[in-house]
């Protein structure tokens, strides 16, 4: 089986507060937050430098829409574009279109419970 999933690239959740959320784990945590909430920096398995982002929403946003679960997960993944064509063929939804940035490429999925499923290939990722 090819890679497909290479670690978990983010935690994301709504909140009544996001700046209040992000002071209370910043203050009790220790978490060095800021406006997107708080970057946490790894190495991979090859020693590559990896970051894992964990967010708080608005309680009303509508980015984890259609689901209308309370969180997102984000995975990091290797070949966005191939992992999401593959995941077609197996049946899995697929919500969206891919989007691009500076820092990578995302596209999103639905699980068996209508959890929304960000996948992200990182700028590194695509340079292997």
């Amino acid at each position: 089986m090819k890679k497909r999933v290479t670690g978990i690239g983010g935690i994301f959740f709504k909140s009544e507060d996001p700046t209040a959320t992000k002071n209370w784990y910043k203050e009790h945590l220790g978490l060095n937050t800021d406006e997107y909430g708080c970057t946490f920096q790894w190495k991979d398995k090859q020693g590559n430098d990896a970051t894992t982002q964990w967010s708080p929403f608005k309680k009303d946003t509508t980015y984890f829409e259609p689901s209308k679960k309370e969180f997102m997960m984000n995975f990091r993944v290797h070949n966005l574009k191939e992992l999401l064509a593959t995941l077609k063929e197996e049946g899995v939804t697929i919500v969206g279109k891919v989007e691009e940035y500076e820092y990578g490429k995302f596209g999103w999925i639905l699980d068996p419970e209508g959890n929304k499923i960000e996948l992200w290939e990182p700028i590194d990722e695509a340079l292997k």
